[in-house]
């Protein structure tokens, strides 16, 4: 993303947030960061909003640009701009400052300020003014909720979704690729072509495949063995649970916590592998190697197992259980680089 665009996205941000204070003065603002269609902004509300607010909110965001307000740096002390910002009630601001002083050991913060009244917490860049922004080549886009600092334990905040381009075909083209891309989506060709089924007795995240799907998915892995196979890998398998004994000892019990499956077993505690590594590790274990036998490189197409939150599994795309080209290789120092080449390769 070049300069121009990105400064145009931040500020469409900025202007957002301003819109949404003059609809909702005791809103508190969260962050409002650049991304790839566009940008977002988090904001804590006193109601829900509805997809007919978006329309308002963008009238709104319109009518700011055409008062061709400046976009204004200034810098405060901590002290200063943590007393300035709770007497806005901005909490979520002021958590920020703190977190900034903390973990950088800062002095001082910048802020922008745009028309009489509307000032963020910002390290920039903006443009210089809202002149510099086009109406007609940015669209409100989405509303969805967000945990504030990704934290599920923290309050969920809503989101805003805006399209922001260079110029208004720019963003048509966009929004009518999106439409098409829509039709030729996963979902949508797996039940037409009866693919895979998700069946809520199975469970979800956890999908079968009919005998369509089964196609794509053995020649998948084919194409994925022939991509290793003339280059040193040899194919190995290993079993879908393990002892908790083994995850334990590498680090990846207390890593995973509650993304593990677990399983009881006659013989003590089992889980569903989240990953293949040290399996892997255990099979390289079980050999005497010399350094002149090296590299040893394993392959295997493994299913491996997540528990997924509910919320976030789509498809074949967000799963629980998912079968990865897992790859491990042992090698000397002095052959990494090389290593690395064909991995890339591979790639």
């Amino acid at each position: 993303m070049d300069e121009k665009l990105f400064k145009q996205r931040h500020s469409y941000a900025h202007v957002l947030a301003q819109a949404i204070l003059q609809m909702f003065p005791e809103a508190k603002l969260a962050i409002g960061p650049v991304i790839e269609t566009g940008f977002y902004y988090d904001f804590d509300l006193p109601r829900t909003l509805i997809p007919e607010d978006l329309a308002i909110l963008e009238e709104k965001m319109k009518e700011i640009i055409k008062l061709a307000q400046s976009f204004e740096k200034y810098e405060e002390p901590v002290e200063q701009a943590i007393q300035f910002l709770k007497a806005a009630n901005q909490a979520y601001k002021v958590e920020l400052v703190e977190d900034l002083v903390r973990d950088q050991g800062l002095s001082s913060v910048t802020f922008y300020k745009n028309g009489e009244h509307f000032v963020d917490l910002c390290e920039g860049p903006h443009v210089e003014s809202t002149r510099h922004l086009d109406p007609s080549a940015f669209t409100l886009d989405k509303i969805s909720g967000a945990y504030w600092r990704g934290d599920e334990k923290r309050p969920m905040l809503q989101r805003i979704y805006g399209l922001a381009f260079s110029n208004k075909k720019e963003l048509k083209e966009y929004i009518k690729n999106r439409e098409e891309a829509k039709k030729r989506d996963h979902r949508v060709l797996g039940e037409q072509l009866k693919l895979y089924t998700i069946s809520p007795l199975v469970g979800a995240g956890l999908p079968l495949l009919q005998p369509n799907g089964m196609v794509l998915r053995t020649e998948t892995e084919k194409y994925l063995w022939e991509l290793h196979k003339d280059k040193g890998y040899k194919r190995v398998w290993t079993p879908h649970i393990t002892k908790i004994d083994l995850y334990e000892t590498s680090g990846h019990a207390a890593k995973f916590g509650d993304e593990l499956f677990r399983v009881k077993g006659g013989e003590g505690e089992y889980a569903l592998k989240p990953m293949n590594c040290p399996h892997h590790m255990q099979i390289f274990d079980d050999n005497q190697f010399s350094y002149r036998d090296m590299p040893v490189r394993y392959f295997e197409p493994a299913t491996v197992y997540r528990d997924e939150k509910a919320g976030q599994l789509s498809g074949l795309t967000r799963v629980r259980c998912i079968t990865q080209d897992d790859g491990h290789l042992f090698c000397r120092i002095d052959q990494i680089e090389e290593e690395v080449r064909t991995i890339v390769s591979i790639i």
